[in-house]
């Protein structure tokens, strides 16, 4: 238990570090005027267009950082992973069936989230398609070797 505690302590403080990293050089989006309407998903969807600085959802600075400095949002993401799978060992202790579905919806999640960023133009972008696209992989393949009975259920469905 003091295990579990000491790991989802170190990785909360590598994610609340990461995020204000990253927060602070995705702020750098409200110097650069000719990439709001590429980089502010968040404040079209929310608000509409964008015309002034103050305008700019705090949400989009996360946006402009993974696709221009790509380093601290990937320590966000491999953080935040790590939590996620933490968290689901300890719920899902005694039960191994479980957090082998678990791992299995977190995989198909990051598969999803993969699919969204496989069009970006940028370096950070294929970047993040790449960590979401081996993670999801690895979190299938985790769920695969802890209960076989789940790709039994998949090839017994095709017959």
């Amino acid at each position: 238990m003091i295990r579990i505690i000491i790991q989802c302590g170190i990785a909360s403080f590598f994610l609340l570090f990461s995020t204000a990293v990253a927060w602070y050089e995705g702020s750098a989006i409200l110097d650069n005027p000719w990439e709001w309407r590429y980089s502010t998903p968040f404040t079209h969807l929310f608000y509409g267009a964008v015309s002034n600085p103050s305008d700019i959802s705090h949400l989009d600075y996360f946006v402009y950082a993974s696709k221009f400095q790509p380093l601290f949002p990937v320590i966000m993401v491999l953080s935040s992973l790590y939590l996620l799978a933490l968290i689901g060992y300890f719920i899902f202790k005694q039960e191994k069936k479980g957090f082998a579905y678990y791992l299995s919806f977190l995989g198909v999640g990051l598969f999803l989230l993969s699919y969204f960023t496989s069009n970006s133009p940028t370096v950070g972008g294929h970047i993040l398609f790449s960590l979401f696209l081996i993670c999801g992989s690895l979190c299938i393949t985790t769920a695969l070797i802890i209960n076989p009975q789940i790709l039994n259920r998949v090839r017994m469905k095709k017959i």
